[in-house]
């Protein structure tokens, strides 16, 4: 991805600033975690699945679209904690017997292990609701209750039977067959890119003068880098090792799941990594704002080696 549209913008060491923000996003999470109410160990399955060593990518995507938009980071608390909280409920699901059936998830072992099956449904559940909690509550004095009720609508299609809980029953229901790379692409998607969008896109919310220009910008940044994000995934399930990447390798192929790499090549995925990532940058182009933290982070997210 290519260098920031924005030279107007204060030069700021990235990786200090992401440093700053996920420490924000972790004292929110304690914060909320901490108010939750109900059994104990539920609440004590609620936090193993949240601090169980997240990179918090999406409460960054917030973050760095306020920051384009010009917004203060304390005008982003709840959205960075809801999209956060409802990307830990998904992992604790995804990895249940009846899922994906994984042991490991960032190098410890997933919820239903650490505690049990039932208590890690209910925590998955819990952890849901408590995310449009946090935009319900969200603190920012807003006399027009309209950008709260649109940051819960996204969110709520982001995470729903058109969004991530869609596109993981595709994936169930492709497993052991030969999709089209169209029908791969769109079940990444909403399984993945829904909520990568939400993240992006939910900032907008707060500024309903944006240009239709630059809120479709973000949109396409948000629905490239997506996709390219989930086929990273499919490529360091074949390639990465399971002390490095967190969870265990192979596990695509193990569950014959319709893996990008494993469908159609390693080196046509990573050109398709490599297309989408052109595309995400000339978006960011065509912004005003202050683009260095979406750059910063688009680049983090279909680079990554674990």
């Amino acid at each position: 991805m290519s260098t920031s549209n924005n030279s107007n913008a204060p030069h700021v060491r990235q990786d200090d600033f992401a440093t700053e923000l996920i420490d924000r996003a972790n004292l929110q999470l304690e914060r909320v975690l901490a108010a939750a109410k109900g059994e104990e160990r539920l609440r004590e399955a609620m936090h193993y699945s949240v601090f169980n060593g997240g990179k918090r990518l999406r409460p960054l995507l917030v973050y760095a679209s306020g920051q384009c938009l010009g917004l203060a980071p304390d005008q982003l608390d709840a959205p960075a904690c809801a999209v956060e909280l409802i990307h830990c409920y998904s992992l604790v699901h995804d990895d249940l017997p009846a899922m994906d059936d994984d042991e490991l998830r960032r190098g410890r072992p997933t919820t239903h292990l650490a505690f049990d099956e039932a208590l890690a449904i209910l925590a998955g559940d819990a952890l849901q609701a408590l995310a449009f909690e946090c935009l319900v509550h969200d603190s920012t004095p807003d006399r027009n209750p309209q950008p709260r009720l649109d940051m819960i609508h996204a969110l709520a299609q982001a995470c729903g039977a058109d969004g991530m809980a869609g596109g993981q029953a595709i994936d169930l229901a492709m497993e052991g067959t030969r999709p089209d790379q169209a029908q791969v692409e769109r079940m990444f998607e909403l399984k993945t890119g829904a909520l990568i969008r939400a993240a992006v896109m939910m900032p907008t919310a707060r500024c309903p003068d944006l240009p239709q220009t630059e809120r479709q910008a973000l949109r396409d940044f948000a629905e490239s880098v997506g996709l390219a994000f989930q086929i990273r995934d499919d490529l360091l399930d074949i390639e990465g090792q399971t002390g490095v990447i967190g969870k265990t390798a192979g596990a695509d192929e193990a569950h014959d799941k319709a893996s990008w790499p494993g469908l159609f090549g390693i080196e046509a995925a990573q050109a398709r990594i490599d297309e989408l990532s052109t595309i995400a940058a000339n978006a960011l182009k065509k912004l005003s704002g202050d683009t260095a933290g979406l750059l910063w982070l688009g680049r983090k997210l279909v680079n990554r080696s674990y």
